[in-house]
């Protein structure tokens, strides 16, 4: 890409019919369900959104990871409303059709566990976790569950305990039992001065720790973990760590399950983030970007262990819905033909590039990381990572929106901006968008 970035607009937009609709909100949504960002959507388009206000906004939040192949992908669109018009629901328990069938053999040929895959489908990315640990229950005929702090699998009751972060389960308990948590292996914040691989080799030590102190792992039936951290801030596991992981469980028979649920489907420039990693799980859960923004999500596992489930303990009424399932057909045959997982490399070394030279310029940038197109900037104070800077991270959230870029937070203190841009975004757009960052960042630096 060309260094002469193109000159960001500078103009305030309005946004009064938003905040019309927002404040319409608040008189009959339920408070509990959070608005992360003030914005409207009325129209979408590639990467860009078109709210009631008429604004043409820049989306680098992807409704959460959920649209890596862009805004109504045009094949997608076809696919829903050819589908609509033919079946939109039998219950796949009730009837079975093609549709269900065909989407799995696709995700067990493009995602596979070992020598035989099997596939379930779910809505959701929370339902997804609910069954993983069902099956895993089921296919050991043990209880106990490991998973990690900042952690985020979802608010379902069982989700929601593996959950780390406090606000999200507030006044919910009591939570699902025999559920244990370790300290996620963060390089930065926890290896200061350490190799990422001694890092590694540390918390390892700490895991086969937890045999003696925190559970028998003979009771153990599965440990989940994210492996780069949606919620939690983005944090990557190191790849010693997780191959220490597979040897653990192992060694004590216990499932390995990684949540890919926001990591899937080309985000990381691959179609799971376990790629990156030479590590099979035996379980592993999906959702997000499989269904361009329709509800369909899925459990993806190692024959033996998939079919350890007994009839009738999975499933249910919606899942795998005919134009869910017609809709995750579409894209992941769009995704395949665009090459989206190239295009996510080479949308991570021009983010990359132009955040690691803003952090140059910004003290207030502790680490910018990223695994594929996940990228973060985590802001901390005085360079310490315990100091998190959410100030900051809030400030440049408001400012890149005044200017028509969406940008959403993450980590347990919201210090940290994670970039989830469509994977389709023209170069010239997401140069516009970098540019409304350094330009807002640098000004709130001088500013403080």
């Amino acid at each position: 890409m060309s260094t002469n970035h193109i000159e960001s607009e500078k103009k305030v937009l309005s946004f009064k019919k938003t905040d019309e609709l927002i404040k319409r909100r608040k008189n009959v949504v339920a408070n509990g369900v959070s608005v992360f960002v003030k914005t409207s959507a009325v129209q979408g388009h590639d990467a860009t959104l078109i709210d009631v206000d008429g604004n043409e906004l820049i989306d680098f939040a992807g409704g959460i990871g959920v649209l890596n192949a862009g805004h109504c992908p045009p094949p997608v669109v076809k696919a829903i409303q050819e589908q609509a018009g033919k079946l939109i629901h039998s219950c796949f328990n009730v009837s079975t059709y093609e549709s269900y069938i065909e989407l799995c053999e696709m995700l067990a040929r493009l995602i596979p566990h070992g020598e035989r895959t099997k596939v379930m489908l779910t809505n959701t990315g929370a339902e997804s976790v609910e069954n993983a640990i069902k099956i895993a229950r089921q296919a050991t005929k043990r209880s106990a569950v490991l998973c990690f702090t900042e952690s985020f699998h979802g608010r379902t009751m069982m989700a929601m305990t593996l959950t780390s972060k406090i606000d999200y389960k507030l006044d919910c308990g009591p939570f699902a039992p025999e559920v244990y948590r370790l300290p996620f292996p963060n390089h930065y914040h926890y290896g200061i001065g350490m190799t990422e691989e001694a890092f590694a080799e540390l918390q390892l030590q700490r895991l086969h720790d937890a045999a003696h102190n925190l559970v028998n792992p003979n009771n153990v039936a599965a440990i989940i973990i994210e492996l780069v951290q949606g919620e939690g801030g983005f944090n990557i596991a190191p790849k010693r760590y997780i191959e220490g992981l597979r040897e653990f469980c192992d060694e004590f028979g216990i499932m390995l399950i990684f949540d890919e649920v926001q990591t899937g489907f080309c985000r990381t420039g691959k179609w799971a983030a376990s790629e990156h990693y030479g590590v099979t799980p035996d379980l592993s859960t999906w959702a997000k970007s499989l269904g361009s923004g329709l509800p369909i999500g899925a459990v993806i596992g190692k024959q033996e262990v998939m079919d350890a489930a007994a009839v009738g303990t999975i499933g249910g009424t919606f899942p795998g819905n005919p134009v869910c399932c017609a809709a995750a057909i579409a894209t992941l045959k769009y995704m395949e033909e665009l090459d989206l997982n190239s295009r996510a490399k080479k949308l991570s070394e021009i983010i990359s590039e132009r955040l690691l030279r803003l952090k140059d310029k910004c003290p207030s940038i502790g680490d910018v990381r990223s695994l594929g197109a996940m990228q973060a900037i985590e802001f901390v104070e005085n360079n310490d990572p315990e100091s998190p800077d959410s100030e900051t991270a809030g400030q440049l959230i408001k400012a890149c929106l005044k200017r028509g870029l969406i940008l959403l937070s993450a980590g347990t203190s919201k210090n940290v901006i994670r970039i989830l841009t469509p994977l389709i975004i023209s170069e010239e757009l997401l140069d516009k968008g970098l540019t409304i960052i350094e330009e807002e960042l640098i000004t709130i630096t001088n500013s403080n």
